[in-house]
């Protein structure tokens, strides 16, 4: 699977099928700090992901 980090603007490959949640405890990155999308669609933690999937991690930004 090809992972993109948007906040370290790096491209990692990971091969992993299963939850979004698994994915990124797998590498480390805090669920309450990005946006998971696939082809465009925003993936919630309990949907599942697969090996030959492009994945973009997209910052959460917030603000007052």
């Amino acid at each position: 699977m090809k992972v993109h980090i948007e906040r370290q603007n790096k491209n990692i490959e990971v091969k992993f099928s299963g939850s979004v949640k698994d994915l990124l405890e797998k590498i480390s990155v805090n669920p309450e700090a990005v946006l998971v999308v696939r082809d465009s669609e925003l993936l919630t933690l309990d949907r599942d992901v697969s090996d030959n999937d492009e994945i973009k991690l997209l910052s959460v930004i917030s603000g007052g």
